[in-house]
């Protein structure tokens, strides 16, 4: 069996290397997943380089937060899958590798059929556009939010999601080639990032307020969407693109009442939702990506053995990337 494994922090090109190893079996309670395909986030790559303290996990390790595969053993205790059944691993399991041990608990069923590339994204940002939309204002149809980053994963599903809810969108991209790729995704307004935003998007939605602003971008660009906003509203910050701290003035906060607050979506879901809750909503972003509702769009599709060539083009940013980046693993 291979696996990615990764002896230290750093360039991808020295810490990693695709070995063999032995064949998983599991503990009473766990099950081992035959991958499909694994998703490559900022995220991953930041486990990888160490760069972020927060996502310095030790090694040596298998990187990898998320995935798709089949139940191939099960524990004696598992009650829950069998052999067979088409599965997410449990979140952080290490999913770069071609058997993936983990909690039964953690698992979470998948659609029987489906794209494996796209549904190798679900249990990230498919719920990450979920909370964002549900959890930070009180839209109901016809309300407009403004959003950076437009063009990512999260920004594409929060455009189908929202249009599903009857809440209008106003996206910002900074790439003038991607407007009109998200009006027809479904974005209301695309706009090309600038100093003028605050007056441009008044424009645009006819000087309606725009209840929500969600950002990841961070630095100036936090102080943009927060200007575009209505009094009493919140800036909702998922990432930072820029890799730097969220700007926003003091007094515009103070005058507007305008709010940041970060966001996790593991943390809104302790907070607002049951087990059976986060299930029923996992179980509907799934059903409309196998249904091609929620669609990612692909950079590129790397087999286990190019793992370090993907780094490199998951590191990459604008037309340079241009989409996510996915391991097919079998």
């Amino acid at each position: 069996m291979k696996a990615v494994i990764q002896s230290g922090h750093g360039d991808p090109a020295s810490v990693l290397r695709v070995l063999d190893v032995p064949a998983e079996q599991p503990a009473a309670d766990e099950v081992v997943v035959r991958m499909e395909a694994a998703a490559m986030h900022i995220a991953d790559l930041r486990t990888i380089t160490g760069e972020d303290d927060a996502f310095r996990f030790p090694v040596p390790r298998t990187p990898g937060f998320e995935g798709i595969g089949h139940v191939v053993r099960v524990g004696s205790a598992v009650t829950e899958y069998r052999v067979g059944d088409r599965v997410f691993p449990a979140l952080a399991s290490g999913t770069y590798r071609e058997e993936v041990r983990c909690k039964a608990a953690g698992c979470l069923p998948a659609p029987a059929s489906g794209d494996a590339i796209q549904l190798s994204l679900l249990t990230v940002n498919g719920p990450t556009a979920e909370v964002l939309l549900e959890d930070f204002a009180d839209l109901a149809a016809g309300d407009w939010l403004v959003q950076n980053a437009a063009n990512s994963s999260c920004g594409r599903y929060l455009i189908r999601l929202a249009r599903l809810k009857g809440v209008r969108t106003v996206n910002v991209v900074r790439r003038p080639e991607m407007v009109e790729e998200l009006r027809e995704l479904g974005g209301d307004v695309v706009l090309v990032d600038g100093p003028d935003l605050a007056r441009r998007v008044a424009a645009a939605v006819g000087g309606a307020p725009v209840k929500l602003g969600i950002d990841a971008v961070a630095g100036p660009a936090t102080q943009r969407i927060a200007e575009c906003l209505a009094p009493g509203s919140t800036v909702a910050s998922y990432g930072s693109m820029t890799n730097t701290r969220c700007e926003i003035d003091f007094y515009l906060m103070f005058r507007r009442d305008i709010r940041l607050v970060g966001v996790a979506f593991t943390r809104q879901f302790q907070l607002k939702r049951t087990p059976q809750q986060v299930r029923a909503m996992y179980a509907r972003l799934a059903d409309l990506m196998a249904r091609g509702e929620l669609v990612a769009k692909i950079a590129g599709v790397y087999p286990l053995e190019q793992v370090v060539e993907a780094c490199a083009r998951a590191g990459r940013t604008g037309s340079e990337r241009d989409g996510k980046v996915i391991l097919k693993i079998s």
